[in-house]
Formats: structure tokens, sequence, C-alpha cells
């Protein structure tokens, strides 16, 4: 794939961009970051509306550890693209990583409105209920997340931790004890239903 994208990097700007946005993504995947900034930057520089190459330029600086400058990059993917998921995602990413949970909450909720099943969003706005400690709001949206995806054990407990939290015993119970049939070496769930039987 490497080689292929590469034989279009002589193209006209357009197609230079969109080679150098693949080849930015593949490197970034292939955890080779320095490569992956040198074409995210030609990526942009080729075509500054282009929203995929913005988002992983973000993706770079992100890596990087720079979260204020990622969320800008996003920022100006989502200006050319009102509707660039990854931009959307990565954002709220960033704005949690920097602690601002109310615009990462907003992101992860307007992306919810474009992409209503998307385990990873339901996920992330749990997380950011729990953050916020609103522990009825996250195990809605985790309750939501297992019609997703049932059979996610780390999900499955992550519910009976909420649960156990808010003193429900017995649902507590049941979210653990299907974490555990599905995943049956979890040490934290053994333990937590081991006590459970003691009591």
């Amino acid at each position: 794939a490497l080689e292929t994208l590469k034989m279009f990097e002589k193209k006209d700007s357009r197609v230079k961009s969109a080679a150098a946005t693949n080849l930015s993504f593949l490197y970034y995947l292939g955890n080779e970051l320095d490569q992956a900034t040198n074409y995210a930057d030609l990526a942009v520089n080729s075509d500054r509306y282009n929203p995929a190459a913005l988002t992983n330029k973000g993706n770079t600086v992100f890596a990087n550890g720079d979260y204020e400058k990622a969320a800008e990059f996003y920022k100006e993917a989502l200006r050319n693209d009102s509707l660039c998921t990854e931009a959307h995602y990565n954002l709220g990413l960033a704005y949690k990583k920097l602690n601002r949970i109310d615009e990462a909450l907003d992101c992860f909720l307007k992306l919810h409105a474009i992409l209503p099943n998307s385990a990873q969003v339901l996920y992330q706005l749990a997380s950011i209920y729990q953050i916020m400690e609103d522990p009825n709001q996250a195990i809605e949206w985790l309750l939501q997340l297992i019609s997703v995806v049932p059979t996610d054990p780390h999900v499955l407990a992550k519910l009976g931790n909420l649960y156990d939290t808010e003193g429900d015993k017995s649902q507590a119970f049941h979210y653990y004890c299907e974490s555990y049939r599905y995943f049956p070496s979890n040490i934290e769930v053994i333990e937590w239903l081991g006590a459970y039987y003691i009591d």
C-alpha cells in the first residue's frame, strides 16, 4: 500500500494530498510518528481544505501530547466538513484529555446524533458521565451500549461496578455474572463474585 501511494506523490495537488493523507494514516497505524507527521504536513500543504488531512495532522500532534493544538486541527477539519466523524470523535478525546468535560460531552452528543449505534461513542458518553460523577446517566449509556455489543465483558463488568457503587447488589451480581460468562479470567470480577458469595 505504501509503495502504491508513493507513486501518486508527484501528481497534482489534490491527488498528492489524498495520497499523502493515506500515507500519513498508514505510518500512524504503524506507530512511525515522524513519517506520519511528514506526510500529514505534505497533505495539509497540498490541500488546506482536506478534512482527512487536517484530522491526520491533529492525530500526529495528539500522539505527541499537544492536545490543545490537536483540537485546533480537528476544529479546522470540522469547519471544512461538519460531518467529519473522525474529527468530531478525536476533538472529543482532545477535550477529555484537556479536562474540558462539558465540551467533550457536547462533541460526543453531536456525534451520537450522526452515529446513534456507534459503540465507541456510547462508551465515551458513559465514561464522561462517570467523570462528571453522574452514575445514573453513565448506566443509561452503558445499557444502550450493551444493546449494541451485548457480549463485551469489560462493559458488563463496568455496569456491575456502577450498580455496586449505587448499592444495587442484585443488578451488580447479574452484570458481573454476565461478564464472567464471557470472560472467566478477569480477576477483579472473580474477586467481586467471591466476596458476594461470602456475604
